[in-house]
């Protein structure tokens, strides 16, 4: 499957190593995968040049991807601390989206989240934050992680409050969606920075977001490979 879908234009593979919170039967820590198995798929991926995500909410199944070589984990909502010392053994990133736990607990129910979906939000939301602070701490490397689609597109930069709420710095959070996300996906070099030889991807806001790292919610310029998109500056932008 992982030449299939390399064939097919994939440039990273994502598999579910844990259950989750919006699928309805499993359990949002139950292992869906061995360490042979998983083992297989990131051997595969990386002999390919593709770099492996996995979805994982439970620890066990949170160790068993780092000791495969996956190279983010996705949610990592119940790692422990052998966990955090795996992930900093083997260089593996935490991509953890701890803002959903808020969207999903206000806005789940009219959206037609399952019931059960619901009730492990409530069980697992509070701890992933709690994880998140205490793998932060422990020197895991962090990025920014959206879950994108679970709430709606155009908000991620709700997160970046959430995230120095639960112990990173403004500029932490901030390199987290860039620089070091950037080194995670493999393109530090065109990608991540402000510097010759990458991308114009650019944005600008009316205000300092080292300051208020909540003046990114409100985006007033946007270039995307050098050319201008969005033009909307209203005073200095920063």
């Amino acid at each position: 499957m992982v030449r299939k879908l390399r064939k097919y234009g994939a440039e990273v593979i994502k598999f579910c190593g844990t259950g989750g919170v919006l699928s309805k039967t499993d359990t949002v820590g139950g292992q869906q995968y061995s360490l042979e198995e998983m083992k297989a798929i990131v051997d595969e991926a990386h002999m390919l040049g593709l770099k492996v995500a996995v979805h994982a909410h439970g620890t066990s199944g949170i160790k068993d991807a780092i000791r495969a070589g996956v190279d983010t984990i996705e949610h990592a909502s119940l790692a422990d601390e052998e966990s955090f010392a795996l992930a900093k053994q083997h260089g593996t990133y935490f991509d953890m989206d701890i803002y959903n736990d808020d969207y999903i607990l206000a806005e789940g129910e009219k959206n037609g989240v399952f019931k059960e979906s619901l009730d492990k939000e409530r069980a697992i939301g509070r701890k992933q934050r709690e994880t998140f602070r205490a793998a932060q701490k422990a020197g895991v490397k962090m990025i920014f992680g959206t879950d994108g689609g679970v709430y709606p597109n155009g908000d991620n930069a709700k997160q970046f409050v959430t995230m120095m709420n639960w112990g990173m710095s403004p500029i932490q959070a901030i390199q987290a969606a860039t620089v070091t996300a950037a080194e995670a996906l493999g393109r530090s070099q065109d990608v991540g920075a402000i510097a010759v030889g990458r991308f114009g991807d650019l944005i600008a806001v009316a205000g300092d977001p080292l300051a208020d790292v909540g003046v990114l919610q409100s985006v007033s310029f946007v270039m995307k490979g050098g050319v201008v998109i969005k033009q909307s500056v209203q005073g200095p932008a920063q």
